[in-house]
């Protein structure tokens, strides 16, 4: 089986090749930088969840069994301490139907969501915080705040593991 994901970053390719060799065994996973038609610092679910279909629909082409796009984004949440909460969507495109996921998701301290609403990205503030380069190729920010409990990588398995749950149950969510 041939995927491809609609990134270059090291740790969505990792998570959608630990996911789908779970399901399907032997798994070949590229990774190609697409446009994802959002701004970088994607803001609500619609937004979100677009930057992830656009991402596996313009990495797709007739060579690969499917694509994936994975785009993380910050959700309006009342009652939490920022008032928002990053998750990661997933689409997976198989030329024909797309299928959506979603990750847990976790809130930033209050610092960074003010600067992110001033117009930075979450990556440049957390790196700046946490002193290291390039935080969200690595461990991410989850794995940062969680102390190591959870880290990007795991956080984003989740969302392609439930995004592939209809391709996994072919006869209840595609009868025809």
């Amino acid at each position: 089986m041939l995927v491809v994901v609609g990134s270059g970053n090291p740790v969505k390719i990792k998570a959608t090749r630990n996911v789908l060799e779970k399901i399907y065994g032997n798994v070949e996973v590229t990774g190609i930088d697409v446009d994802s038609e959002v701004p970088d610092q994607p803001f609500g679910m619609d937004e979100t969840i677009k930057g992830a279909i656009n991402r596996a629909k313009n990495a797709y082409s007739d060579e690969f069994n499917m694509s994936v796009g994975i785009e993380s984004g910050l959700m309006e949440t009342p009652g939490s301490i920022t008032g928002y909460i990053d998750l990661q969507w997933c689409a997976i495109f198989d030329g024909v139907n797309i299928t959506l996921g979603v990750s847990a998701g976790f809130e930033y301290p209050p610092e960074v969501i003010l600067e992110v609403l001033n117009g930075k990205e979450v990556g440049e503030v957390m790196d700046r915080i946490t002193g290291i380069d390039k935080l969200g190729q690595k461990t991410g920010a989850v794995s940062y705040l969680s102390k190591g409990l959870l880290d990007r990588t795991e956080n984003t398995e989740q969302c392609v593991l439930t995004a592939m749950i209809p391709k996994m149950n072919k006869e209840v969510y595609f009868k025809d």
